[in-house]
């Protein structure tokens, strides 16, 4: 699975650096805003929580906006505003401009929801939410259940793009040369380990299975 041509440039290293996240087109964000530069969330004197009780904790889930085609999100009361191409900080910036009509000194927290990457091979196949930015390869291989006992873990091959990413870390200098930085959207193959015996059992066993039931009945046959 996902072999690569002999003509085809495979990458080492990603030499990727760590990067803060751009809102993009199809994301799902979440929205909290705050007063007063967030005295809220730490109301460290308990002041505000005698004074409002718990109304200010909700339990209901909060919603999500889409980052539309046209890179703008619809939000309460500020309406569409254009929020793609820009980190997650520089949104919350712009955002805390937008509410400053409404609010006094507002503090704006936002969370995107929708990244994901894919393991397959080895590990089966799965679907890795990504909920912190600047994840590595070694902590989504964690999230999946780390290496088996099957899995070639010098073969592990990260597909982003048109780009293949070949790491190595089945060393302590292959892990500290390809523990790369992992990216929404990525494709990531562990190799099995082949059992050519196992292999050709598993493959072969309705053939086997029926051989073995015909032997049995030409041996009943012959002792009769």
């Amino acid at each position: 699975m996902f072999k690569v041509p002999d003509n085809y440039a495979v990458k080492q290293q990603a030499g990727i650096v760590e990067k803060n996240y751009i809102v993009q087109i199809n994301d799902y964000l979440q929205l909290d805003v705050y007063t007063s530069n967030g005295e809220r969330i730490i109301d460290p004197d308990l002041e505000l929580s005698k004074e409002l009780g718990n109304r200010y904790l909700s339990s209901t889930i909060p919603p999500t906006y889409l980052v539309d085609i046209k890179g703008a999100a619809k939000l309460p009361m500020i309406g569409e505003i254009t929020l793609v191409g820009l980190t997650i900080r520089e949104a919350e910036e712009m955002l805390e401009k937008a509410y400053s009509t409404y609010y006094k000194d507002p503090y704006v927290i936002l969370k995107y929801f929708n990244k994901r990457v894919i393991v397959l091979g080895a590990q089966g196949g799965q679907v890795i939410p990504l909920a912190n930015e600047n994840i590595f390869l070694v902590e989504v291989l964690a999230l999946a259940k780390g290496l088996s006992n099957d899995a070639k873990a010098h073969n592990i091959r990260v597909l982003r793009g048109e780009d293949v990413f070949v790491a190595d870390l089945s060393t302590i200098d292959g892990y500290l040369k390809n523990n790369i930085a992992i990216e929404p959207g990525d494709i990531i193959y562990v190799e099995p380990l082949r059992k050519p015996v196992v292999d050709a059992t598993r493959d072969y066993a309705a053939i086997i299975s029926m051989l073995t039931s015909l032997t049995t009945l030409i041996i009943v046959i012959i002792s009769l």
